[in-house]
Order: C-alpha cells, then sequence, then structure tokens
C-alpha cells in the first residue's frame, strides 16, 4: 500500500467522522437556536448547547460543581444551555430569582426534568399543579403545625441520643454522611411515614437505606428507561421503597381514624377517606416516597454540613454551649437540664444564626425547576416559552450584596436583621414563593435539635480536613467525612 493510499485511509478514519461530528454540533446549535420566540426581540443568553439530543447533561452529571463555576465565570448570573433533554437557562442573583419566585403561575411553573417526574411519580407535591398542589400542601401541613412539632421532639430526641451513643462508641473513625443519613432516614420513617421501626427487622432497614440511596442518586439522569441505565436503576430503586410503603399504608387502611397527633402519611390517609373517592394506593406510594426524600436527604446533608462547619470553628461551638448552658440545656444529666420544647428552641438565637449560616454556605438542595408558560424578558434576554429555567440558591447566596466575607463561616452576620427584601430572594435554602419547602419548619426543629445533642454530648475531630463537596443531587462531602468522636463532659 503507497503512501497516498496511507494518508487517505488515515484521513477517512480520523477527520471524516471529526467533520461530521462538527456538523452534527453545528446543526444542533442552529437547531435549539431556531427555539428562540421570533416574537421577541430581546437576545436569547448566552451560552451553548453542547452535544446533539445530550445536550450539556453528561457534562453536569460528571463534573456537577466544575461544570456550574465554569459556566458562571463564563456566562454570569444568566445563561443558556440544553439539560436533561430541554432547552434551559440558568439563572442566579437576588433580582432574577426575585422574578422567577413571583413569577409562579403567570411567567413560570414548576417542572421537574422527565426522569425526576418518572421516579417521584406524577401524584407527589411537587409534580401538582393549582388547585391540587394547593388541597394536598394543605394537607401536608398539618403534619408540621407547632402541635405537630412539639409532638415530635421527643422521637427526635431519642433518635439522636441513640444514635450519638453508637458514634462515640465508633473508635478512631466513623464515617459521618452515611451514619447521619441513616439517622435522619430513621427519624423521617417514624415521624413522617408511621414506621414502626422497633418492630421491623434490622434486616430489612438497611436494604431500604440502600435503595432509597440509588433512587436518590438516579434521580437526575437522561430520561432513557433500557436496562442499567439511570433511569432504569432508579426505578429498580423505587419499586423495592413502594413495595415496604404499601405494606404500611395497608396496615393504616385497616385502623379507625382517632384524634391523636398523625404523621403526615396518616393525614393524606384520612384526607383520601374523606373525600368519598376510592384511595389511590399508587398516588400515595409516591407522596409518602417524596417525604422521605424531602425529610431524610436534605436534612442529612445539613447535619452533616454542621458537623463539617463546628468541627473547623471550635470557637463557635464554645459559643453555642455557652447559650445551652444559659438556657440550663448543657448538663449531660437529664434531671439536671430542662426538657426541650419549641418554646425553648425558639429561644436559641445564636444557635439558630448557626444553622442559618450553615444553610447559606452550603444549602442542601443547589437550585429549583421551572419552565416558561410564556416568552418574557429577564435582565435584558429572552426566555421562550416551553424552556426550563434553573433557579441556583447556592450561587444566589453566593453572589447576594447583603453578605459580605461571603467566604467565611460566622453565625454572627446573622444576629443582625437583614433587610427584608433582600434576604427574601438572598437566602433562600428553602426556595421561596408559593413552591417553598412545605417541611421547612420541621427541618429548622431537627436541625436545631441535631445542634443541641451533637454539641452536649460530642467533642469530634475532622481527620481528613475540609472536605471536598459534591452534588449528586444533595450536596454531601467526596469523603463521607471520616471523623473521630469523644464524649463531651460539661463539667470538665
Amino acid at each position: 500500500m503507497d503512501l497516498y493510499t496511507l494518508v487517505t485511509s488515515a484521513l477517512c478514519t480520523l477527520v471524516l467522522p471529526l467533520l461530521l461530528l462538527c456538523t452534527a454540533v453545528k446543526l444542533w446549535e442552529v437547531y435549539c437556536l431556531s427555539r428562540r420566540d421570533s416574537s421577541c426581540n430581546w437576545p436569547l443568553p448566552p451560552g451553548t448547547m453542547g452535544l446533539p439530543f445530550f445536550g450539556e447533561t453528561l457534562q453536569m452529571v460528571l463534573q456537577r460543581r466544575k461544570f456550574l463555576q465554569y459556566k458562571r465565570r463564563k456566562y454570569g448570573y444568566i445563561y443558556k444551555t440544553h439539560l436533561f433533554g430541554t432547552p434551559t437557562v440558568r439563572i442566579m442573583g437576588t433580582d432574577n430569582v426575585r422574578q422567577i419566585l413571583l413569577g409562579e403561575h403567570k411567567l413560570v411553573s414548576v417542572h421537574w426534568p422527565a426522569s425526576v417526574r418518572t421516579i417521584l411519580g406524577s401524584g407527589c407535591l411537587s409534580n401538582l399543579h393549582n388547585s391540587q398542589h394547593k388541597n394536598m400542601k394543605k394537607v401536608i401541613m398539618q403534619a408540621f403545625s407547632r402541635e405537630a412539632l412539639e409532638n415530635y421532639v421527643p422521637i427526635m430526641e431519642e433518635e439522636m441520643q441513640r444514635a450519638m451513643n453508637l458514634w462515640l462508641q465508633s473508635g478512631s473513625c466513623l464515617l459521618v454522611y452515611p451514619a447521619v443519613k441513616r439517622l435522619m432516614f430513621r427519624i423521617a420513617m417514624r415521624i413522617l411515614l408511621g414506621f414502626e421501626l422497633e418492630q421491623m427487622d434490622p434486616a430489612l432497614e438497611q436494604p431500604l437505606v440502600e435503595a432509597f440511596e440509588e433512587m436518590i442518586r438516579n434521580l437526575f439522569s437522561l430520561p432513557i428507561d433500557v436496562p442499567f441505565s439511570g433511569l432504569y436503576r432508579g426505578l429498580r430503586a423505587r419499586n423495592i421503597i413502594h413495595a415496604k410503603i404499601e405494606e404500611n399504608i395497608k396496615e393504616k387502611l385497616q385502623r379507625e381514624p382517632d384524634g391523636s397527633c398523625k404523621d403526615a402519611l396518616q393525614l393524606l390517609i384520612d384526607h383520601s377517606r374523606l373525600s368519598g373517592e376510592p384511595v389511590n394506593l399508587q398516588s400515595l406510594k409516591e407522596s409518602a416516597t417524596e417525604l422521605l426524600f424531602g425529610g431524610h436527604g436534605t436534612t442529612a446533608s445539613a447535619a452533616t454540613s454542621l458537623i463539617t462547619f463546628l468541627g473547623l470553628h471550635k470557637g463557635i461551638v464554645q459559643k453555642v454551649r455557652q447559650e445551652l448552658d444559659s438556657k440550663g440545656l448543657l448538663s449531660n444529666n437529664p434531671e439536671e437540664r430542662k426538657d426541650l420544647t419549641i418554646d425553648l428552641l425558639q429561644q436559641l438565637t445564636y444557635t439558630g444564626c448557626v444553622l442559618k449560616e450553615t444553610l447559606r454556605l452550603s444549602p442542601p438542595v443547589p437550585g429549583g425547576f421551572r419552565v416558561a408558560l410564556k416568552t418574557f424578558v429577564l435582565n435584558g434576554y429572552q426566555i421562550p416559552k416551553g424552556w426550563n429555567v434553573i433557579y441556583s440558591i447556592a450561587d444566589t447566596h453566593d453572589v447576594a450584596e447583603i453578605f459580605t466575607n461571603k467566604d467565611e463561616f460566622d453565625p454572627d452576620r446573622f444576629l443582625t436583621p437583614l433587610p427584608e427584601d433582600s434576604s427574601r430572594f438572598g437566602f433562600i435554602p428553602f426556595g421561596g414563593g408559593v413552591r417553598s419547602c412545605v417541611g421547612k419548619e420541621f427541618a429548622k426543629i431537627l436541625l436545631k435539635i441535631f445542634i443541641v445533642h451533637l454539641c452536649r454530648n460530642c467533642d469530634w475531630e475532622l481527620l481528613n480536613g475540609p472536605p471536598t463537596m459534591k452534588t449528586g443531587p444533595i450536596v454531601y462531602p467526596a469523603d463521607n467525612l471520616p471523623t473521630k468522636f469523644i464524649p463531651f463532659n460539661s463539667t470538665a
């Protein structure tokens, strides 16, 4: 074979596919840009649309924070991309977020990616709209009333004391993130779904935790349901969870309604009975799965971040303990300390500031998903009808002008009330507007109690120092936060 033939063969083998790929990418870009609203004179936001069909989903899933940080540096507070099969505009910043959150039902509507809608199901609160969303939210909110929260406090304390006793017996190293996930999972199972975990075989609890982890890991994936795909694995894990929840629902259906304080799942069952319609078992399973996701995944992330920041700032731990001591809550001896109540928790001002600062620097949920109901203009750019809109919580906190020295962990910044309008849209760990987190008061109480028990029972050391944080889809430490726990003696 002569040299000419070799060169020609090499060109055909290497160059031609590359040219075809470049052509396909260019045609894809032209196609995506053709979906702009020609009746609107404002330009589309800057940005790129990635590969044909896949868009930039693979980069986002694989790189997460690195990908998002690169986009923000290059394009600023608003840019276009193509994620999970749909043209998308990602936004951040107080003014941009204000327009999106106040535009619910007028400019935008909640619209999670297809994989999320498929795995969680159409019957859960996050995927409902209008009157259906309003009615179900009203029912679920009963489970987060002040009276209900007061009844939950002893259960939260019991589970936390149990968990921390095990942590203190763990020896030289405990992987914090898996341990905290298990703690929060147990609390959510007992309080939100009414599971009697004492009657559950411990051998059955761990597979349920693992199934939930698998489901969450694949919640945001390409909408391709084929063997070994993310969506396929997520649905298989979801089915394991549904089977266990169905058993619980059937047990609850056999009980007669009473006037006692009820878990969220029982309230949904009672509501179904009162409507006079047949109980929709699938809808109840979807709602229960969503409650577990919201009730344990996000709180586990926040609790792990609390251990991280407090472990790196021992002086702040001392200030928390001083506040606990002033309220009669520091002693390890139950006979010497006051009982925790909602009123007493609300008096823990500095502890509350520690929680807020943790949620500012490390919000568990990165952002919220919407879809444009009509073409509108945002910060000088058109957002075409039908495009997805993602508002970023973490980036909005990072660029909010109300915060100075943004990289520092400084709970004192929250001792002075923030300007109401700026903080309403510049500090949004629970989202905002009519779609703000339904369980945010539950989460605040739970995490405050966690801080109390952590600082009252434990001293700890982060064995690897400050962790690298990842998102998948909830924020977590890449190394699972190996930590050494030792007992704290309040009388020492």
